[in-house]
């Protein structure tokens, strides 16, 4: 079998740079899905709340940052803030390119984690809210007490599809600098020109995150109809 069908062989070549990617390409993942769901949460909060101007804000950033590229956001705040005077992106170094990407993956999708849950706030039987207000919950506690948990239950798949397609997405880190898979594989196609090889590796390394993602969206899914 030829080394162009073998992408394995030049995994065990390159393992520490494969690697090295592979963990920072992870870190990418866990941080900017953190961010996104925090984020997202409270813009879903924003919109749905009785306030008119963080409804305002809540259609604005959602707006914002569903319809510009993730490309040029990233861009933005990794040149753009630091030229702004932000003090964590005046550097040029691999930190600041660090900190720059996973700010983008986590505002970005955060706007799409906002849309899910507040799909999913809006979603509860209106009788519920009443009878929570009932009883003499504030807003505030009628949607830690009772709007909340069963959206987060409801939303599992939505949210497990974002966050897999953040995973994928973190590709783009490296048009800065980021030392992901892609990257990794770039370097290693410039340094052996075995190019089928080397992003075959980062294919099946990506597998290697979103398979196990997406069985874990699965069974969550099922865990969260059981305690239903």
């Amino acid at each position: 079998m030829s080394g162009a069908l073998m992408p394995g062989s030049i995994l065990f070549e390159f393992p520490e740079l494969f690697l090295k990617a592979l963990g920072y390409t992870i870190q990418l993942s866990l941080i900017g899905s953190g961010g996104a769901l925090l984020i997202g949460t409270v813009i879903a909060l924003f919109r749905v709340s009785p306030i008119p101007p963080l409804r305002w804000i809540g259609v604005a950033f959602v707006e914002f940052f569903r319809n510009t590229p993730l490309l040029v956001q990233i861009f933005f705040l990794w040149l753009g803030l630091g030229a702004l005077g932000f003090r964590y992106f005046t550097t040029d170094t691999f930190e600041t390119i660090f900190r720059a990407a996973t700010l983008g993956m986590a505002l970005y999708h955060g706007a799409y984690v906002a849309e899910v849950i507040r799909g999913g706030l809006i979603g509860i039987e209106r009788g519920q809210i009443e009878a929570a207000r009932s009883l003499g919950l504030s807003f505030i506690q009628t949607l830690r007490y009772v709007q909340l948990p069963q959206t987060f239950r409801a939303t599992v798949p939505p949210l497990g599809n974002i966050g897999i397609a953040l995973i994928k997405n973190t590709s783009l880190a490296s048009t800065i600098g980021v030392a992901d898979l892609l990257q990794a594989a770039e370097v290693v196609e410039s340094r052996t020109f075995r190019t089928e090889e080397a992003f075959g590796v980062v294919v099946l390394l990506y597998l290697v995150l979103t398979i196990p993602a997406g069985l874990g969206v699965n069974w969550l899914e099922k865990r969260m109809l059981i305690a239903r």
